[in-house]
């Protein structure tokens, strides 16, 4: 299946200040795939060592985590010879041996020229940083995250319609109607499978929606053991309960995020750690309000306020345990929660496309679900879940703020009117 990583890989192999890489992403969206199709397409061998598999490893990098002495032992384990620049070195699990994560620094400074991808899942949680120095500036860094819109529909072999609606994305001109309702169609069954590579793979190949749910099922069920297993005691059932109540918050008219509805008097310095673990481990993500519209927006971000969301939309409806025919056809016992999965579908093709997110809340309650910075602009983004897209808020900001232009996303097909560029929520990916 073809995925965009590829492309940053390719950059990062050709670039002449290349340093070790480092590929984090939240278990499951498919970093050791990725590396391995790499290392075979551009590499003439891949030396691939787990840590998760073979615990012995720890062993190796014990004493001396040199290039000089490394090199020779992990060639002997690997059963091939690693040359220069011909071998791709794979650590994968890497968040389970620190010592092999400060050895890139050494192979940053001493032995460049040996090409190393590092991967690991929690990165953010299970590396004890109190008595590790992390090779600050001696690697590359770099967050996969789950299969964005195109991707799914590249997979399911709709390349022509992507290629047609990158062009009415530029163009602002409506897709054909019949396009546009398949685009739509494609759109609902993204939110139920999701996008990690298994789900879409499994979907691709039976379009058996139960099948997918197992395998998304399961892959809820690991992120509670990592819960379990990368988390202070006291945090566990903290960390859990968050997590449970984040789908719920979703559900709310006003997703802003409470922690008084996690349990009753909840407060921040109760769960903030929880929360700060969850987004460390890929998990979800924090969009904070911004007090102001200026650059940089990080300057304006109010710490107190914030929404959250998970990042795969398969997953949410798994979770959520909704129904794949409810989701596909939008059926009106939804309506509490058509809008916060649209929210959470819109932040995560922005995420993917490496866009930092905020949201905007006036003095009265006018509220713009996202403001990304876009080509040097500040554009306010506006996300419907329905082709109903009168939006009373965006013509406050607008008003307020004078933007280029905006973003309107919902079910209504390409168009450009009143400077504001109107987008199907299939086409989020091309913002």
């Amino acid at each position: 299946m073809y995925r965009k990583i590829i492309s940053f890989l390719e950059a990062w192999k050709e670039d002449e200040h290349r340093k070790p890489l480092i590929l984090q992403g939240a278990r499951q969206v498919g970093k050791t795939y990725s590396i391995l199709e790499f290392g075979r397409t551009h590499y003439e061998n891949v030396a691939y060592f787990n840590f998760e598999t073979n615990p012995k490893l720890n062993e190796t990098f014990g004493e001396d985590i040199s290039p000089d002495y490394l090199i020779p032992i992990l060639s002997h384990i690997a059963g091939q010879t690693i040359v220069k620049e011909k071998t791709l070195i794979v650590f994968d699990e890497v968040q389970l041996c620190e010592r092999a994560l400060t050895s890139l620094k050494y192979f940053c400074e001493d032995a460049p020229e040996y090409h190393i991808i590092v991967a690991g899942s929690l990165l953010g949680v299970a590396v004890n940083r109190a008595k590790f120095s992390f090779p600050v500036g001696k690697v590359d860094m770099k967050t996969l995250y789950p299969m964005d819109m195109e991707e799914f529909m590249l997979a399911l072999g709709e390349d022509d319609l992507v290629a047609q609606i990158k062009e009415s994305f530029n163009t602002n001109a409506p897709l054909p109607s019949a396009l546009h309702d398949a685009a739509m169609q494609l759109y609902r069954q993204y939110l139920v499978v999701g996008g990690m590579p298994e789900c879409v793979m499994q979907f691709v190949e039976t379009r058996d929606y139960i099948l997918v749910r197992h395998t998304q099922d399961t892959i809820l069920t690991s992120y509670l053991n990592d819960m379990s297993k990368y988390n202070n005691l006291n945090e566990i059932k903290k960390t859990r309960l968050a997590y449970d109540n984040i789908t719920v918050q979703l559900s709310k008219k006003n997703t802003r995020f409470q922690y008084k509805l996690i349990k009753k008097g909840g407060r921040a310095s109760e769960f903030e750690n929880a929360i700060e673990w969850l987004c460390l481990s890929g998990v979800v993500s924090q969009v904070y309000k911004v007090e102001q519209v200026k650059k940089p927006l990080e300057n304006y971000r109010d710490i107190d306020a914030f929404k959250i969301y998970v990042s795969d939309l398969g997953l949410l409806c798994a979770k959520k345990d909704l129904a794949a025919n409810d989701v596909l056809y939008m059926v009106d016992e939804l309506d509490d929660f058509k809008g916060g999965m649209a929210e959470n579908y819109v932040n995560v093709q922005l995420s993917i496309n490496g866009y930092r997110t905020y949201y905007w809340e006036s003095e009265r309650g006018a509220e713009i679900d996202f403001v990304i910075q876009r080509d040097g602009q500040l554009i306010p983004v506006e996300v419907k879940s329905a082709d109903n897209t009168k939006a009373k808020s965006l013509k406050v900001y607008m008003d307020t703020y004078k933007p280029a232009y905006a973003i309107k996303l919902s079910a209504k097909n390409f168009a450009f009117e009143d400077n504001k560029k109107v987008v199907p929520l299939y086409a989020a990916f091309c913002i």
